[in-house]
């Protein structure tokens, strides 16, 4: 399986937006209940605002969209257009950690390095902007992903999204170009 990843544009909505709700849907199910996935889609999905920044990329495997994922240079810990709270205060890179944003894979194409692709391209991008620190607040499913590639767990936390809360944990690691 051929991977390539390129940086995504509005054009990819289209085929994004199935792509993370089949994501949401079965890679958590192992990890958090039915009705916590339910909550997740509060917060879960694409943030346009990093496809605007050049900062959000598609992985494509054998010319099928596989994932997705970025980073972000703005405050914003987590979340998608229809996620409160947002906060698009730019970070100072010599002071501030750069975050790992809305990672998807497709399930049909997880545990094939689409994952570790999209971490290696966040981390050579932001390092490439001054940043010294990358965070990311994972889901359970994605812990290990982000542990296997160096992220160490800062915090276990629930994202308040209403009578569920979702399980979550806030991560950080080193640059390392």
């Amino acid at each position: 399986m051929e991977l390539q990843i390129r940086l995504a544009t509005r054009d990819d909505l289209g085929a994004l937006m199935p792509l993370v709700e089949a994501a949401v849907d079965e890679n958590q199910r192992a990890f958090i209940s039915t009705a916590e996935i339910d909550a997740s889609r509060a917060v879960m999905g694409i943030d346009t605002q990093l496809i605007d920044d050049g900062t959000y990329f598609v992985v494509e495997a054998d010319g099928a969209i596989a994932g997705c994922g970025g980073w972000s240079r703005r405050a914003t810990p987590y979340g998608s257009d229809h996620s409160a709270g947002r906060d698009d205060t730019l970070l100072d890179p010599a002071t501030d950690a750069a975050k790992v944003r809305a990672m998807y894979t497709h399930p049909a194409f997880t545990r094939r390095g689409i994952g570790r692709l999209i971490l290696t391209t966040c981390e050579q991008h932001a390092g490439a902007e001054g940043f010294r620190t990358l965070e990311l607040t994972a889901t359970l499913s994605g812990h290990p992903l982000y542990q296997a590639y160096g992220f160490t767990t800062v915090e276990e936390i629930i994202i308040d999204v209403g009578e569920v809360g979702v399980p979550a944990i806030k991560m950080r690691k080193p640059v390392q170009l």
